[in-house]
C-alpha cells in the first residue's frame, strides 16, 4: 500500500452530473455548476460529464475526476466560492474522457495526477467501445497520471483519511473505487451508474460480472447512513446500490441463460430480458439493446478464452 500524508480539517465536496456525451454540444458558459448541500461538510455539484468528488481544506483540494478539459474552470470557480485552494490531486476513477478531460489543465497548475496503472495505460492508448462502434483517442500526454498504484493507495489530508482501491475488471480493466472513511462517502466512479443501463466497456475488460463482483465488494463498506457517488446519476445510498446490483445480476443472468442456450445475441434480444427493468433504467444513453449486448459480449468473451 502507497500513503500519502497531509493533515488538518477538511469540507468535503462532491461534483456530480449526468450526461457522457451532450458536453462536446455545450459551451462551458451553457453549463451551470451548481452545489447541493447533503451533509455535514459534504456537497454534491451538478455539472456535465463523469461525477468529480473534492475534498477540500486546508492543505488543498484533492479532486476524483475532472469531467470535461472546458469545464476546468467553472469548475475551479464552484470550488473557490465553497472555500476550496489549489487542487493538490486529481484521483482519476477510471480512463474515460468525462472523467479525465480536466487531467492536463490541472496538471499545469502544479496538481499530482494518480490513477491505476491500468487506467494509465488505457490513457496511453486508442481503444474501441465496441458497443458504440467508437474509437476513443489517446489522451494528450499531460493528462497521463504521474503516480499509478496497482491494488490500493491511501491519501492523509485535511484531516480525512482517504482510501483508493482497484477493482475490475467492471467498468473497465482500471477502476477503482474511492472511501472517504471518516465522512462515510463513497465514490464508486462508473461501476455504478444510478437510474441508467451503465456502459460496460468490453474493449478494455469490462465485464457484467466483474460490475457485479465490485459492487457487493462496496456494499460490505456500507450502513444505511453511507452515501454512495456514482460515476453517472444522483447520488445514492446503499439501498439504491442494491437495487442497480438486482437489476444488473437479473439481466445478466436472462443473457447469460441464452448464451447457454446456444442463442445468438439477436435471439436473446428477442426475447427482451430486459422488459422488466426497461422503464426504471433504460431511459439513459445506453438502449436496451445495448445493455443486453455488453453483457453477451463479456459472457462469450469468457467462452472464447
Amino acid at each position: 500500500m502507497h500513503v500519502v500524508s497531509l493533515a488538518r480539517p477538511l469540507a468535503l465536496i462532491l461534483l456530480t452530473a449526468t450526461g457522457l456525451t451532450a458536453v462536446a454540444r455545450a459551451q462551458p458558459e451553457d453549463v451551470e455548476i451548481r452545489a447541493q448541500p447533503v451533509a455535514e461538510g459534504i456537497w454534491v455539484l451538478f455539472g456535465q460529464g463523469g461525477n468529480i468528488g473534492a475534498c477540500v481544506g486546508d492543505d488543498g483540494v484533492f479532486l476524483v475526476d475532472d469531467q470535461y478539459a472546458p469545464l476546468t474552470e467553472p469548475i475551479l470557480a464552484k470550488l473557490a466560492e465553497l472555500g476550496g485552494g489549489d487542487v493538490r490531486f486529481v484521483l482519476n476513477t477510471h480512463f474515460h474522457g468525462d472523467h479525465i478531460g480536466g487531467n492536463e489543465n490541472l496538471a499545469g497548475r502544479g496538481a499530482v495526477v494518480v490513477a491505476h496503472e491500468n487506467a494509465r495505460t488505457g490513457m496511453m492508448s486508442e481503444t474501441l467501445i465496441e458497443v458504440w462502434d467508437r474509437v476513443r483517442e489517446p489522451a494528450p500526454e499531460g493528462a497521463w497520471p504521474v503516480v499509478t498504484f496497482t491494488r490500493d493507495i491511501t491519501f492523509h489530508l485535511n484531516g480525512q483519511e482517504v482510501h483508493v482501491f482497484h477493482v475490475g475488471p467492471a467498468h473497465t480493466d482500471g477502476d477503482c473505487v474511492v472511501h472517504f472513511r471518516e465522512a462515510n462517502v463513497i465514490h464508486v466512479g462508473d461501476i455504478f451508474f444510478n437510474g441508467l443501463y451503465p456502459l460496460i466497456d468490453t474493449g478494455v475488460g469490462g465485464h457484467a460480472d466483474g460490475i457485479l463482483t465490485a459492487v457487493r465488494r462496496v456494499l460490505e463498506l456500507c450502513d444505511e447512513k453511507t452515501v454512495i457517488v456514482p460515476g453517472h446519476g444522483e447520488v445514492s445510498d446503499a439501498a439504491g446500490l442494491r437495487r442497480y446490483v438486482q437489476m444488473l445480476a437479473d439481466v445478466t443472468d436472462r443473457v447469460r441463460a441464452g448464451v447457454a442456450a446456444g442463442k445468438s445475441l439477436d435471439e436473446i434480444r428477442d426475447g427482451n430480458p430486459t422488459a422488466k427493468w426497461d422503464a426504471a433504467w433504460g431511459q439513459g444513453f445506453n438502449t436496451p439493446d445495448q445493455i443486453v449486448e455488453m453483457v453477451y459480449r463479456g459472457l462469450t468473451m469468457d467462452d472464447d478464452s
